[in-house]
């Protein structure tokens, strides 16, 4: 495993900061978390996709408005009182937001007028040096025209899903995008101006850890939204009916841990996204790659072979088909050089889809709380893990550690005891050090398995539409971190890069 070294790192999604605002940021929280992490001996820092969300699909990060832009909801509004554009009068909340959960709609409620207020300020006032970086970003970002009409269109149309548009928008015809670009100009400048100020925050952030000596392991979904600037620019890369819709449904089948799903998206039709020579793809990943140090693919195995649904059958009844296969990261790597990659590659795993990830030199994904403690060599247990893996206690999908372990079977925590020769009251530890001292070239631990908690603490449940990507660290909570203790034990199982 060249392309890493033996280290490990924290898993906490941005939303679940504390901030007075309801919501995590990308401001002094967030360094405030990079800072506890290098204390603790970290290197590595995993998040969720940075992705704009949606209401409709319970705010998940994994269906979003765009593969490449960054929610607005995110920006820490301190700095914008800083930079001039916001007084300090305007970001005191005059309600109270709960700690420990974002509630979406009240912070919306919130911030999207303090964010538009910024706006109007800056394109009043037009203050120099933000304004000549505001170019800068406008002619280097390729994806922001695309995305920034998008967005004021859906606005323009009250929300419907760009299908419901009419004909001449919806089928992109250019003299329709053009006077829809004059008539809604000061709309689309808004939502370019809104990216602006999120990857300038995040750059600022990003080049914070760095200088710390932590490494961004940023989340690339395998698909997108329908409802997406993506789907409504290239619709020619999906599998769409006349319509525009879906005409191939992703999902999965039921597997060890999960039910049969369906995810909602379209499926790619891999023949086309080849024939244009996999260019929305580079781009995606060389974007991915600007935002990260290291970047976990979601669904890898939809590479080597993807199940597809017919868009009016169960979940169940969909079928494997051929994916890209190695082809598609040779010709990503032909164009953007060596690819830091983690591969999700939880589930079902072929022989096929193992030989695919080594060929590109990517580590696989062990997730303790899927092990059958009860069966030796179980591909779960730590003990059996391979170097070229990330060993997780859990993950955002999974329950926190404590929760897992609370609804263990009776069998299943007595094996577990014994093989781990503890008795299970600091469970969370007890996986953290197995994680640790595994032969995993990497291992990561979400931040709620650091504190113990339980499952009311946990980030998101596969399957499901409510309560998801709500959970938040409480500021006690983050100067609680028990830095210390995982430092020591970082230096113990030697994973100090």
């Amino acid at each position: 495993m060249s392309r890493f070294q033996r280290q490990s790192g924290v898993y906490l999604h941005p939303t679940a900061l504390p901030s007075r605002h309801g919501i995590g940021s990308i401001g002094a929280p967030a360094k405030q978390f990079v800072d506890a992490a290098a204390e603790a001996g970290q290197s590595l820092w995993q998040l969720c996709p940075l992705s704009p969300v949606a209401e409709v699909h319970g705010f998940s990060p994994y269906q979003a408005y765009s593969a490449f832009a960054l929610e607005p909801l995110l920006i820490d509004l301190d700095d914008l009182v800083e930079r001039g554009l916001l007084d300090e009068a305007d970001v005191a909340p005059e309600q109270s937001f709960p700690e420990d959960r974002v509630d979406y709609d009240a912070v919306a409620e919130f911030k999207r007028p303090l964010l538009r207020s910024a706006y109007e300020r800056f394109d009043e006032e037009r203050p120099e040096e933000i304004e000549s970086a505001f170019e800068t970003f406008c002619e280097r970002v390729d994806w922001l025209d695309t995305y920034a009409l998008f967005r004021a269109l859906k606005d323009h149309f009250d929300g419907v899903v760009w299908t419901e548009w009419p004909d001449p928008v919806r089928s992109r015809e250019p003299e329709a995008l053009e006077e829809y670009r004059e008539t809604l100009a000061d709309e689309v400048r808004y939502r370019k101006f809104l990216q602006f100020l999120a990857v300038d925050q995040w750059d600022e952030l990003h080049a914070y850890a760095s200088e710390r000596g932590i490494d961004i392991v940023g989340d690339l979904p395998i698909y997108v939204a329908q409802d997406s600037a993506d789907v409504w620019a290239n619709p020619e890369l999906f599998e769409l009916d006349e319509e525009g819709q879906p005409a191939l449904i992703s999902g999965v089948p039921a597997d060890g841990n999960n039910p049969p799903q369906q995810w909602g998206m379209p499926v790619y039709d891999w023949d086309a996204v080849a024939d244009a020579d996999y260019g929305w793809w580079i781009d995606r990943m060389d974007w991915q790659l600007e935002l990260s140090d290291v970047v976990r693919v979601d669904h890898f195995r939809g590479f080597e072979e993807y199940y597809a649904i017919p868009a009016d059958a169960d979940p169940g009844d969909g079928s494997w088909r051929e994916g890209p296969g190695l082809d598609f990261f040779r010709r990503i790597e032909d164009a953007l050089g060596e690819l830091p990659i983690i591969a999700e590659d939880i589930g079902f795993v072929t022989e096929e889809i193992d030989q695919l990830r080594r060929d590109i030199d990517a580590p696989g994904m062990k997730v303790l709380q899927y092990g059958d403690w009860c069966t030796e060599d179980h591909t779960y247990l730590p003990h059996t893990y391979e170097e070229d893996t990330v060993a997780y206690p859990g993950t955002h999908d999974t329950n926190t550690v404590r929760g897992w372990y609370d609804n263990l079977s009776d069998e299943q925590r007595d094996c577990l005891h014994y093989y781990l020769g503890a008795d299970g009251e600091e469970i969370n530890w007890e996986l953290i050090d197995a994680a640790w001292h595994s032969d995993s070239i990497l291992a990561v631990v979400p931040v709620q398995d650091l504190l113990d908690l339980g499952e009311w603490a946990r980030f998101n449940s596969p399957g499901t539409t409510d309560g998801n990507w709500e959970w938040r660290c409480t500021p006690e909570q983050l100067d609680e971190l028990p830095v210390g203790r995982l430092r020591d034990l970082t230096e113990a199982a030697g994973r100090q890069a």
